[in-house]
């Protein structure tokens, strides 16, 4: 019998501070890892290949593509992002959760591959705030800025699609309920019946 991990989809307007909620997701719950995604888009200062992204060129991403590679894929920004299927799949059947950090376009896909993937949208407090933290993080270009809050809306029309909304105003709340969300479905029954199917035999034998 395999173990039984759950696939959790985790997606947010840029510079919600998504990234940094699953580090300390990672850092604070055990049996979890976060899936590093294939992309063609540029290298920052910051990032290392094989840690943050496997950054590849684009023919490289479309050979992947023909030969069945990704779980999920999708152009964002007008770069490519890609989920590894086989490393999904693996990490999962060790029993252990995966987060998927990726938008609306690769939860659809993963929804229609994997209907009891549990999605949690990330909210900023306002329109402000976000403003706020894309500048201060120094990463993009003003008009990259501007490309990504445009973006906002389209990101928000598909907000009913997910089973959980957490608003990342106060740190140390929107973790705690990330952390909730997370312990909770580890005690559905389709994985703890596979866990305890044992001892349920046992207990409901003929005295």
């Amino acid at each position: 019998m395999k173990a039984c991990g759950n696939l959790f989809v985790i997606a947010a307007p840029s510079g919600t501070g998504k990234t940094t909620l699953v580090k300390s997701l990672l850092a604070e719950l055990p049996n979890l890892a976060v899936s590093i995604s294939h992309t063609t888009r540029a290298k920052r200062p910051n990032e290392e290949h094989g840690v943050n992204y496997f950054f590849i060129d684009e023919p490289e991403f479309r050979r992947m593509i023909e030969q069945g590679d990704f779980l999920e894929y999708a152009t964002v920004f007008g770069a490519f992002y890609g989920t590894s299927h086989r490393w999904v799949e693996e990490t999962l059947n060790q029993g252990i959760d995966v987060i998927l950090e990726i938008d609306w376009q690769g939860m659809q896909q993963i929804k229609a591959l994997v209907p009891e993937s549990i999605s949690i949208f990330i909210l900023p407090p306002s329109k402000a705030n976000l403003k706020d933290r894309l500048v201060k993080r120094n990463q993009d270009k003003p008009e990259v800025i501007q490309e990504r809050l445009a973006d906002l809306q389209e990101t928000l029309s598909h907000i009913d699609e997910f089973d959980y909304v957490v608003v990342n105003d106060d740190f140390t709340q929107a973790l705690g309920e990330l952390k909730l969300i997370i312990q909770a479905n580890r005690l559905l029954l389709r994985c703890q019946g596979r866990k305890y199917e044992k001892l349920v035999n046992d207990l409901s034998k003929e005295p």
